[in-house]
């Protein structure tokens, strides 16, 4: 809370400033958008910080019932009843909308002088604000969290006077668009980022990282072999079932197979008979492989066994792939199996229409191997592992720099919120002269008009 508010400036709640809110309805929908001339109810998703998403809605089975009262219009003020802590109170000024739109029970909207809408906006988006909001919602913090209209209209609020209003709202929309944008820029480069990665990969296993050549051609020396062929071991893994702290050996399971390597961090466990820990125990230099799942972008996604997971065990939905030493070494592997080509074949061989997409050890054999020699693979691993080191260190550059530009955005409102945007003109009229014209006009105003045109400041 600001100790002493800028001259010239007030303090109220948002019930000051708010006429009345209105809500819509819980009626029965297809979830698909509404097309040309159907009617639609807004979803909550619709409403969170930026524009007004008009897609994120759905269409309505029966519109008997609807009011042309609760139709969205442009200019409307939107907020959200009820969301997670962190989106609930969020709220958008409707400025373009192309459908037949009205509201729902979880959509809020708030009817008050369209001069003092913008204002509103930067409030509620502010620390301060959403610390108002998030107190005021109730619920259970893991879940849905709801605010009520008594709650929103008690949120307090420290009000400018009208025309710093409007010169705060014209800096704020410069600024958050120039942000906007360099955020949008920022956001991009992961995407690219996964690209290059894949295109490193398909490099090294064409043998176009290491050689100077075009075309498709092997270099001298690679052979194309089925996968078997480069194979000591290949089998399942135990059915035994384990859980957390339930015996002595711990079991890999998928979770465990992440995007950078092995996970530990979930680890269940069990005990094994000595022949099946002899056969089943993990090795450096093994892989595991996920060979069923839901999602078809897991199955095939692969891991190499470090020393940290010697002597571990691994669950029947993974396969160990224990490498010829002679002929090829995990980490080439490894990245093969990652590889465009590869993840085609193997998405391609295990898809299903069942729900559950798998892929066998016979299937998984018969894979076409692009072998190197062993040297040129060792070589391959080395490139790879630098190329990903320089991407995973500009990933973490990216995320360091959403973060900051989450904060900037937020530092950018907190100089809104106290009057330090823009500078205080002392010839501007009081927000105290405008909070009593606003509660003039209401008193004098029809008690029985429900009109959807907002109050107009005079």
């Amino acid at each position: 809370m600001i100790r002493e508010l800028p001259a010239g400036w007030a303090a109220c709640t948002l019930g000051d400033l708010v006429e009345r809110i209105e809500t819509g309805k819980s009626v029965k929908c297809d979830e698909r958008p509404p097309q040309g001339l159907e009617n639609g109810l807004v979803k909550i998703s619709a409403v969170t910080w930026g524009e007004f998403d008009e897609q994120e809605s759905k269409t309505l089975f029966d519109s008997s019932h609807l009011k042309p009262e609760e139709k969205i219009q442009l200019g409307d003020f939107l907020i959200s009843r009820a969301n997670t802590l962190e989106l609930v109170g969020s709220c958008v000024i409707v400025k373009k909308i192309s459908k037949n739109l009205y509201l729902s029970d979880k959509v809020l909207r708030l009817v008050l002088p369209d001069e003092a809408k913008p204002w509103l906006l930067v409030c509620l988006r502010s620390q301060f604000g959403r610390k108002e909001i998030e107190s005021s919602a109730t619920g259970n913090q893991l879940s849905m969290r709801n605010i009520s209209q008594q709650a929103l209209r008690n949120v307090r609020m420290h009000l400018p006077p009208l025309a710093e209003q409007t010169r705060i709202a014209a800096k704020l929309d410069k600024l958050l668009t120039q942000v906007d944008t360099l955020k949008a820029r920022i956001d991009a480069i992961p995407a690219l980022l996964k690209r290059f990665r894949q295109s490193v990969l398909a490099a090294a296993v064409s043998g176009r990282l290491t050689k100077n050549i075009e075309g498709s051609d092997l270099p001298p020396g690679w052979q194309l072999v089925k996968f078997s062929t480069v194979v000591s071991d290949l089998r399942y893994g135990t059915a035994q079932k384990c859980d957390y702290n339930g015996g002595e050996t711990g079991v890999l399971r998928i979770p465990n197979i992440g995007d950078n390597g092995i996970r530990l961090n979930d680890l269940k466990s069990s005990n094994f008979s000595p022949a099946e820990t002899n056969k089943l125990s993990l090795k450096k230099g093994d892989i595991l492989l996920i060979r069923s799942n839901g999602s078809v972008e897991l199955v095939g996604k692969s891991a190499v066994v470090g020393s940290r997971e010697e002597g571990l065990l691994f669950a029947g939905y993974l396969i160990r792939v224990r490498p010829n030493a002679e002929k090829a070494i995990a980490g080439y592997i490894n990245y093969w199996l990652k590889s465009p080509a590869v993840r085609q074949i193997v998405e391609m061989t295990a898809r299903s229409t069942s729900g559950v997409n798998n892929i066998n050890s016979e299937e998984i054999k018969s894979l076409i191997f692009t072998m190197p020699p062993l040297p040129e693979q060792n070589e391959i691993v080395s490139r790879v592992e630098q190329l990903f080191a320089i991407a995973d260190q500009l990933e973490a550059k990216v995320a360091s720099a959403q973060n900051r530009i989450d904060r900037l955005t937020q530092s950018i409102l907190a100089k809104a919120f106290r009057g330090e945007l823009e500078p205080q003109d002392p010839n501007d009229e009081p927000a105290s002269v405008l909070l009593v014209r606003i509660k003039a006009q209401r008193a004098t105003a029809p008690k029985a008009r429900r009109g959807r045109k907002a109050a107009q400041l005079s």
